[in-house]
C-alpha cells in the first residue's frame, strides 16, 4: 500500500492545488509500469469554463500525448476522488490497467458508489478505493466548508 500512498499525495498535490485556483480540488496523475508518473491533472473547469476539465480527463490526455498513442495499457491512474461516468467512461476507453481512488463519491460516482460502470460488458481496470481516504475527502469537505 506505500506506492500506493505515494501516488495518491502526488494526486493531492495537484488536488491542492485546484482548489487554490478555486477550483474543486480533484486530482489525478498517471503512473506507467515503470513507476514514473508520466502525466498529471487537476479540475480546471471554472478556469477554462468546460464541462469537460476534470482531472481525470486531463491526465488522460496528457499520458495519450507522451505515450504517442490512446491506449494506456500498463498505466494506473491515481484520483483523490472516485470517478463520475464521465471520467469512468474515459478511463474503460483509455485501457488503463488500474484505478485507485481516494474518497468515494456517494453522489456521482461509477466506479462503486452511485453506480459500478465496470459491471457492463466493457473493458474491466482493476479498481481500488480509499487510499488516503480521510485526506481526500476532508480536503473536499474545507472546500465547500469555505464555499458556504
Amino acid at each position: 500500500m506505500d506506492n500506493y500512498e505515494f501516488y495518491m499525495r502526488q494526486a493531492l498535490a495537484e488536488a491542492r492545488l485546484a482548489g487554490l485556483e478555486d477550483e474543486v480540488p480533484v486530482g489525478a496523475v498517471i503512473v506507467n509500469k515503470d513507476g514514473e508518473i508520466i502525466a498529471r491533472g487537476r479540475n480546471s473547469r471554472e478556469k477554462d469554463k468546460n464541462a469537460l476539465c476534470h482531472a481525470e480527463i486531463k491526465a488522460i490526455n496528457d499520458a495519450c500525448r507522451v505515450i504517442g498513442g490512446w491506449r494506456l495499457v500498463d498505466c494506473t491512474i491515481y484520483v483523490t476522488l472516485e470517478p463520475c461516468p464521465m471520467c469512468a467512461g474515459a478511463i474503460i476507453n483509455a485501457r488503463l490497467d488500474r484505478v485507485v481512488f481516494g474518497a468515494p463519491e456517494i453522489k456521482t460516482g461509477a466506479l462503486g458508489s452511485m453506480i459500478t460502470l465496470t459491471d457492463y460488458p466493457v473493458y474491466k481496470p482493476e479498481v481500488i478505493g480509499g487510499v488516503l481516504k480521510d485526506e481526500c475527502a476532508t480536503l473536499l469537505s474545507d472546500f465547500f466548508k469555505k464555499k458556504r
